[in-house]
């Protein structure tokens, strides 16, 4: 099996009221992660919301989480910019803070077209010495990873795998049937409530935000697939789409990445995992109403008593 592969979760940044990282916080995210039994951690990825933090901060939250996490998992490290270069400048400070890997999107608010995609991880690759991981996430980045371009670049070395948060599941099975036998190239979904679809189809691992409130029932999902316990798999899975409603609470009121990851934090603040549920500026926090759906749905799943 691929050195990268299971339940690797995008890692949530807890805020200080003053909008700085609480990193107390952040220590005990990391080993709720690690102690239920996850496989790698993501960090500094959308979940991380790591376009809000300027490049001080993120080599502190990449160079903390090397340090907490201490060889147990791989740590892949988000290096998500809009120019080439830049992702480059991000990605020598990964190499050189300890990351196994780093995750690379298409630029973006450019308009960039396929072959200028593919000379962008080109670039990247012949710049740095360190593994690289696609990203699919064209909600953010307005340009899809064309099947064609993902084969290409696994198959000529240029990338080790893919994250797929496309939603296009029919585009990722494309993708996993291309590169079957390519026993070096792992392919990880990003959708959380079709993770069982994804690892029957063949699917190495999961990357899901959602993890973060409850990493115990990914691992389950997870180990229930690998004993080929489709039932059990199912099951768990049904479970985690019931408890993924808390990113929809507040959607009528603010923005969907705010109700999304909002609703992350607002649920590990109830169970005491973070202390804030504090948003970086100008997404808003969920307030005591949503705070109080999002715990109803906690006690409905039978995360909080």
């Amino acid at each position: 099996m691929t050195k990268f592969h299971g339940v690797v979760p995008p890692v949530v940044t807890p805020l200080n009221p003053d909008f700085t990282v609480d990193y107390p916080s952040y220590t005990r995210v990391l080993e709720h992660l690690l102690g239920a039994g996850c496989h790698g951690v993501f960090v500094l990825g959308s979940t991380s919301e790591v376009v809000f933090h300027n490049e001080k901060t993120r080599q502190e939250i990449l160079e903390h989480s090397v340090k907490i996490v201490n060889g147990r998992v791989p740590v892949i490290a988000g290096v998500l910019d809009a120019t080439t270069d830049n992702v480059i400048g991000h990605a020598k400070v990964a190499k050189a803070a300890g990351a196994a890997a780093v995750v690379v999107t298409a630029p973006y608010y450019t308009v960039t077209s396929q072959p200028e995609i593919i000379d962008h991880f080109r670039y990247i690759k012949d710049a740095v010495d360190i593994p690289l991981v696609a990203y699919d996430i064209p909600v953010c980045v307005h340009a899809k990873l064309a099947r064609s371009t993902v084969t290409t670049l696994a198959k000529e070395g240029t990338i080790i795998g893919l994250k797929d948060s496309s939603g296009d599941d029919g585009n990722f099975r494309y993708a996993l049937l291309d590169l079957a036998e390519h026993e070096d190239i792992f392919l990880m979904t990003g959708s959380e409530i079709v993770v069982d679809n994804a690892l029957s189809m063949g699917a190495h691992g999961v990357v899901p935000g959602l993890a973060n409130v409850d990493p115990h029932g990914y691992v389950r999902l997870w180990d229930a697939a690998q004993r080929g316990d489709w039932a059990a798999a199912r099951k768990e899975q049904e479970r985690l789409c019931r408890l993924f409603e808390i990113v929809w609470v507040a959607q009528s009121r603010v923005s969907g990445g705010a109700s999304g990851v909002g609703g992350f934090k607002t649920a590990m603040r109830s169970l005491g995992i973070i202390d804030t549920n504090v948003m970086p500026r100008p997404r808003q926090a969920l307030d005591a109403a949503e705070s109080a759906r999002i715990d109803a749905i906690l006690r409905s799943t039978g995360l909080l008593g």
